[in-house]
């Protein structure tokens, strides 16, 4: 393998003024609920609110802000996202079945959790697509109460009325106008306004991924999510154009994005870097994209097919393009990503928005134990035993020997008294 371009910076690190930063937020709204929530919104996102709950009227209302095409967009969307999770539901059974031993019966059930927050993040762009991508996929797992967050979007006072008309159509119970690590803690100890909630999803920044990894344990959390990354897997057969625009559409999230190329065709990599240079200047997104290629774009050139499928599977990436002769035969060999994507008409872009697979996935090289949102993320699998007489005599040498080994008496004797004549 050689390494033909590097990446030059470690694109998340925790530090102790983020750690006490998040502390004091979280603090703080246990402390003072509401009131610290209207604050923060007037500190971080400059708008003044009365309440930070979104009224019906304000979500009706949404609808008449957006065009049609939007809207039509946000529904196909919708639709795609929820065919997906229904399917993906229909894999996850209840199951009551005879033990080995007579008399015994063994079992799981599938109990989704009770309330969930799916968290929303604003940045440069309004983001429907994550509204739809939590919401829906909670909904379709029965989830009884979600509860949705989003940060004011600047210039507007309040969320994105795009933003709200998704949250709407993927069946948000109710929604709250907060963002940051105020939002996390909100919807982990609750406040006057916001209900507390079992379990919290959604993507956000490097205040929201923090607050998410001190609020672990007193509620649940989908991911610590990283900056978000692409790898496309390429050999003489791709397109360098495709391969280009496709690490220049994950570059321009973000200034921390990971963009990277696999490839086992020197030829490839300098008419893929050409292209680079010519389609960087036609984006809207160029500073961004440029700044993330530049700080964590990285070039591997492999020795052979297989050595590219190593290296890809020790990266795990979030995302993973696979543009290669006999690309489906390959992505059989492909253990460790979030979402994959096979052949040279398959770019993220469909993932992030349309296809129908959560968009919320894991990075920081997670993938290789670890996977994105899905219904499951919103499912218990609680176990159940039925244990008749017969059963219990049976068991019963085994596990006392184990109670006296471990030296719990009381569990020995448990068994013991019942089998008392």
């Amino acid at each position: 393998m050689e390494i033909i371009k590097h990446a030059e910076k470690k694109t998340y690190e925790r530090d102790a003024n983020l750690t006490k930063t998040v502390a004091d937020i979280i603090e703080r709204v246990k402390r003072e609920g509401d009131a610290a929530l209207l604050s923060y919104a007037e500190q971080f996102d400059h708008v003044t609110m009365k309440s930070v709950k979104i009224p019906a009227e304000e979500v009706r209302a949404a609808y008449q802000k957006i065009d049609a095409e939007t809207l039509d967009a946000i529904r196909y969307a919708a639709a795609q996202i929820r065919f997906f999770a229904e399917q993906q539901k229909t894999c996850l059974k209840d199951l009551d079945i005879p033990g080995r031993i007579p008399g015994l019966t063994l079992g799981h059930r599938m109990v989704p959790v009770e309330r969930c927050g799916c968290y929303v993040p604003a940045g440069r762009h309004p983001l429907p697509s994550s509204a739809l991508m939590g919401i829906i996929t909670a909904k379709v797992a029965g989830v009884r109460q979600v509860v949705a967050c989003s940060p004011a979007f600047r210039g507007v006072g309040s969320i994105h009325p795009a933003v709200l008309v998704a949250m709407d159509i993927a069946g948000a119970d109710e929604i709250f106008c907060i963002g940051g690590a105020q939002a996390i803690a909100a919807l982990a100890y609750g406040t006057e306004t916001v209900p507390h909630v079992d379990l919290i999803v959604g993507p956000g920044n490097r205040f929201v991924t923090e607050a998410k990894r001190q609020v672990l344990g007193d509620v649940g959390i989908d991911s610590l999510a990283g900056p978000s990354e692409v790898l496309v897997l390429a050999d003489h057969t791709a397109n360098p154009r495709f391969v280009a625009i496709d690490l220049l559409a994950q570059a321009e999230h973000d200034p921390n994005a990971k963009p990277m190329l696999v490839t086992t065709d020197r030829q490839l990599i300098e008419p893929v870097q050409n292209e680079l240079q010519v389609l960087l200047p036609q984006l809207s997104t160029k500073d961004v994209a440029a700044q993330a290629w530049a700080d964590n774009g990285s070039i591997y050139l492999a020795d052979s097919l297989q050595e590219a499928i190593d290296i890809t599977n020790q990266i795990a990436p979030e995302h993973l393009e696979v543009q290669v002769a006999h690309a489906t035969d390959v992505a059989k060999k492909l253990l460790h990503y979030g979402s994959m994507f096979i052949g040279s008409y398959a770019p993220v872009a469909f993932g992030d928005f349309v296809s129908g697979p959560n968009h919320t996935l894991p990075t920081m090289h997670t993938a290789r134990y670890a996977n994105g949102v899905w219904v499951g993320t919103f499912l218990k699998t609680p176990f159940h035993q039925i244990i008749t007489k017969e059963a219990c005599e049976a068991m019963a040498p085994a596990c006392m020997k184990f109670a006296a080994v471990e030296g719990l008496d009381a569990h020995r004797l448990s068994v013991a008294l019942r089998l008392e004549k």
